[in-house]
């Protein structure tokens, strides 16, 4: 039957499955260090980007050559969501605290919920942006987040899917393993669309170029 055959939907949709967990294990493992964060989330979104759904490469190339082209970008610019991200748990955990003891500035706790959840969602945008573009430091750090204000509605839907995902992977068991893959995954098909909005001529040339380099470069 065709549909337990190689070239099926069963056993094609089983190797997206162990495509999801090994590139959520590589990321996890690259994500150790702390300082990675940034540089691990970029190489994620370009592994999902081409790999996973344009089927470009190999999982284990993609990955590692976006870790080498965007390291030192990346990992600057993760240094600034590493600290935004500190921040938000510490205020949080400052206004629970002052919560519980019924001070008045207990009240800026769902305040600090909401902004540690828009940092989470800039994240995505972070990596997809450096992964698709290039550019300095400041300049990722800026367009990512104009992007995200711009397009309020595609903000919500990134979120959606990163709550769906720590939701899924904090109640059921094994989740984790395909989580990140499966919610940048999804995150890609909106972001995607939000870039096309924005894209000129001129820029659509620049990504075709950028990909030539790159897959020159995983060849050799």
């Amino acid at each position: 039957m065709k549909l337990f055959s190689a070239e099926g939907p069963v056993f094609s949709g089983l190797l997206k499955l162990f495509d999801c967990i090994c590139l959520s294990v590589l990321w996890f493992v690259c994500c150790l260090p702390v300082i990675t964060i940034g540089v691990s989330c970029t190489a994620l979104y370009t592994t999902v980007y081409k790999y996973i759904r344009r089927e470009e490469g190999t999982l284990t190339a993609t990955f590692f050559g976006a870790l080498r082209e965007n390291f030192r970008r990346s990992t600057l610019a993760g240094l600034v969501e590493v600290a935004m991200l500190a921040l938000m748990a510490a205020d949080i955990l400052v206004f629970r605290s002052l919560r519980i003891q019924g001070e008045p500035l207990g009240g800026l706790y769902e305040l600090s919920l909401i902004l540690c959840c828009v940092v989470l969602t800039w994240t995505i945008y972070l990596a997809a942006y450096t992964a698709r573009f290039n550019g300095t430091v400041r300049e990722v750090l800026r367009f990512s987040v104009l992007l995200m204000i711009w397009h309020p509605i595609r903000t919500l839907e990134v979120f959606a899917c990163l709550a769906a995902g720590l939701v899924l992977a904090l109640g059921l068991p094994g989740m984790a393993l395909v989580a990140p893959a499966g919610v940048y995954w999804l995150a890609s098909i909106l972001i995607e669309k939000v870039f096309l909005k924005h894209l000129r001529p001129e820029d659509t040339a620049a990504q075709a170029a950028k990909t030539q380099q790159e897959e020159t470069q995983n060849d050799r």
